[in-house]
């Protein structure tokens, strides 16, 4: 257990309340924590099934720092294709949410992040920092989605239709359904 102090139905209760209050949410997950696979299947499900979608889900590498539980033991830290499954599903069962590539982008080459722009990334965060770790800089962002041909979007406004909206659809279901790892 990395958190406490908030169960998962608190956690699911504060999405709710952020959309209530005319909020847009922004809610993701830190791969490399230790989960398995059905862990990460099981948030993308939680988020796909949910009303309405968060507009934005940001998909993190753990950035293991010494001296904390996990950064003394960074045995789960994820891989390029661990990070382009969460981000290629995360597309394909939330086609109109910005699926940001976010936390620990440092921790992989300009390929790598190249694929996860490929395997559907469409977002984000830029600055020097992200909360306790760093991140690209800003000319060097630019760059790279200069090489890659990708233009961005003014900030703040509306995601734009998905080619696929008419073809995808994630339901809820009644039964329980049982994934292996």
């Amino acid at each position: 257990e990395v958190i406490t102090s908030r169960s998962y139905d608190d956690r699911l209760a504060t999405i709710e309340n952020v959309r209530a209050a005319g909020i847009k949410v922004c809610s993701g997950g830190i791969i490399g924590l230790g989960e398995k696979q059905h862990d990460r299947i099981g948030l993308l499900h939680t988020f796909a099934t949910m009303p309405e979608h968060p507009e934005s889900v940001p998909i993190n590498a753990l950035v293991a720092i010494d001296g904390t539980p996990l950064g003394d033991d960074p045995t789960d830290a994820p891989t390029i294709w661990d990070m382009g499954r969460m981000i290629a599903t995360a597309r394909i069962v939330m086609p109109r949410t910005m699926v940001r590539l976010s936390a620990g982008r440092l921790s992989f080459s300009e390929s790598e992040q190249s694929m996860m722009f490929m395997a559907g990334a469409n977002s984000i965060f830029n600055g020097d920092k992200l909360l306790t770790t760093a991140n690209p800089a800003f000319d060097a962002d630019q760059a790279l989605f200069k090489r890659l041909g990708l233009k961005g979007k003014p900030a703040h406004t509306e995601a734009l239709e998905s080619p696929l909206k008419d073809r995808v659809m994630i339901q809820h279901t009644t039964k329980e359904v049982q994934m292996q790892a």
